[in-house]
């Protein structure tokens, strides 16, 4: 693992949901993917799924099964 991704993980509890969302959004978006409107693609989702746990329509799991589930 990279030192900065170790360190993305370690602070990313500090970020609000809409920073974790753009952070997502500008991941994905530097990935060469070839297809075309693949940012507004990952923008619309990352926007749609944000309302979800804003409104209460889904439930947020833990950092730490989170973080769990991805080093095992």
């Amino acid at each position: 693992m990279s030192d900065a991704l170790r360190i993305l993980l370690e602070n990313i509890e500090q970020l609000s949901t809409k920073e974790k969302a753009l952070a997502a959004h500008c991941l994905l978006s530097s990935m060469d993917s070839g297809v075309e409107d693949v940012d507004k693609d990952w923008l619309s989702l990352a926007e749609s799924r944000c309302a979800d746990l804003e409104s209460g329509a889904v439930q947020a799991i833990s950092w730490d099964e989170m973080k769990k589930d991805i080093t095992s």
